[in-house]
């Protein structure tokens, strides 16, 4: 169903969160979105689907702190996205939010003296977080 707002704009509520996420990919370096079919275990024509406003195909939420933190994405942005989220998809962040408690881990790790070294890092330990938060799924 849509909204007046949404029928004056023209936009759905799916193609208003993917359009979102798309101009922030646009930015990005090459290769984010090849980054994000990896992080997800799923393929490039997968993620292609989920990240253009034209397909009508939901993002998984289960999947959404990985692209945010893939695509590095501001407060601002974050909350943009979210809200045209919440708009498309009411209830469903609070259900994944609800499926498993999460507890937080600081750490601390050197600065490697370069934006590409230490996003690299960044990558490598939001890939372990992701693996470990996949342990219990895969009955190891």
């Amino acid at each position: 169903m849509t909204t007046s707002s949404e029928a004056s704009t023209g936009i759905e509520p799916v193609a208003a969160y993917k359009s979102v996420l798309q101009a922030i990919i646009d930015n990005r370096p090459s290769g984010t979105r090849l980054r994000i079919a990896s992080a997800i275990g799923k393929n490039r024509s997968f993620v292609s689907q989920i990240t253009n406003p034209i397909y009508p195909t939901p993002i998984p939420a289960q999947h959404l702190e990985t692209i945010f933190s893939i695509c590095h994405f501001s407060p601002a942005e974050r909350d943009a996205f979210l809200h045209a989220y919440r708009r498309a998809h009411p209830g469903r962040l609070e259900i994944v939010d609800q499926d498993r408690p999460m507890r937080r881990v600081v750490i601390e790790i050197p600065d490697f003296g370069s934006a590409a070294k230490n996003r690299a890092a960044d990558e490598m330990l939001a890939d372990i977080a992701r693996r470990l938060a996949r342990f219990n799924d895969n009955g190891n």
